[in-house]
């Protein structure tokens, strides 16, 4: 198939071979699903912890005698039925998050990802993305003129121009092909490839 291949100016100069398999894909939206949230949760770290009933540093005696006050009996204050008692079942800093991905699902995914967003023109591809300064006004201008906001740039290796004139724009991120996410892919606007990248993602995910 053919992606179009933008100029500076954001016009459509000519037209970039693709892989039909990567990007002419149907939408699988359980897919996509399943891969974002994979992605998600293996991003989490698991360092929460809360305390049992024995790590609560109260009394072990009992608040009233057993018989004869007309209350509930009670053992101690470190209950998990009481307010500041222990948990019943702890979350634990060594919980497991991971979810597991088969590399030919992921890559299916990611596929219907960038297939999708090739049918709402939110894909481009350009012959190559360097700013001639490490300054924000100066990539900012370029993609006012380029017609782009809220933009995702792949590329196959990574200016350090490009990245430095970037970190000051929320909306604007820089990745190399390999590291091209599922969320990223789906939470810009805009996604911009360079050619070299196109050609090293096709490669990859092949």
């Amino acid at each position: 198939m053919e992606l179009k291949l933008i100029d500076d100016n954001g016009q459509s100069s000519a037209s970039v071979s693709a892989s039909e398999t990567l990007f002419g894909r149907e939408y699988n939206e359980a897919l996509v699903h399943q891969v974002v949230t994979a992605y998600l949760a293996n991003a989490r770290s698991a360092n929460r912890a809360q305390k049992a009933r024995s790590d609560i540093a109260k009394s072990t005696r009992k608040p009233w005698r057993q018989k004869g006050t007309g209350r509930a009996r009670a053992g101690m204050a470190s209950s998990p039925l009481w307010r500041g008692g222990g948990k019943i079942f702890p979350n634990s800093p060594e919980e497991n998050f991971s979810h597991k991905v088969n590399r030919k699902m992921y890559r299916a995914g990611i596929g219907a990802i960038l297939s999708q967003l090739v049918r709402e023109n939110r894909l481009s591809v350009v012959e190559n993305f360097i700013v001639d300064a490490p300054k924000t006004k100066v990539l900012a201008q370029k993609l006012k003129d380029m017609g782009l906001d809220q933009v995702m740039i792949i590329t196959d290796n990574i200016d350090e121009n490009l990245y430095l004139s970037s970190r000051n724009l929320p909306l604007v991120k820089i990745v190399e092909a390999g590291y091209a996410d599922p969320v990223s892919l789906m939470r810009f606007a805009n996604v911009v490839i360079t050619r070299n990248a196109l050609a090293k993602m096709e490669e990859m995910l092949a």
